[in-house]
């Protein structure tokens, strides 16, 4: 199982309003991206995540219907791997 440890970030394409992304897709068809920095729902240790489908953000899980924000690295890896046993 990927974890948050796994996640690689760069300078996020909309930067400066957002500084830093990483993405991730995982076998199934499924990913995340996780997003800090300005105009994300974050702060200094927190980070806001998307659910992403075929490499585009979905609504469309159990695991939520929108951008979930303000989580932790802890937090983010339990997501990972709820989000790597989608089918």
């Amino acid at each position: 199982m990927k974890t948050f440890k796994d996640l690689k970030f760069n300078t996020h394409p909309n930067e400066p309003y957002m500084s830093q992304q990483a993405r991730m897709d995982f076998d199934n068809g499924f990913g995340i991206s996780v997003v800090n920095g300005k105009g994300a729902y974050c702060d200094d240790e927190t980070y806001e995540i998307a659910v992403l489908k075929d490499g585009e953000i979905t609504y469309d899980t159990h695991i939520t219907n929108d951008v979930i924000g303000y989580l932790s690295p802890q937090e983010i890896t339990e997501i990972m791997k709820d989000i790597q046993e989608l089918t």
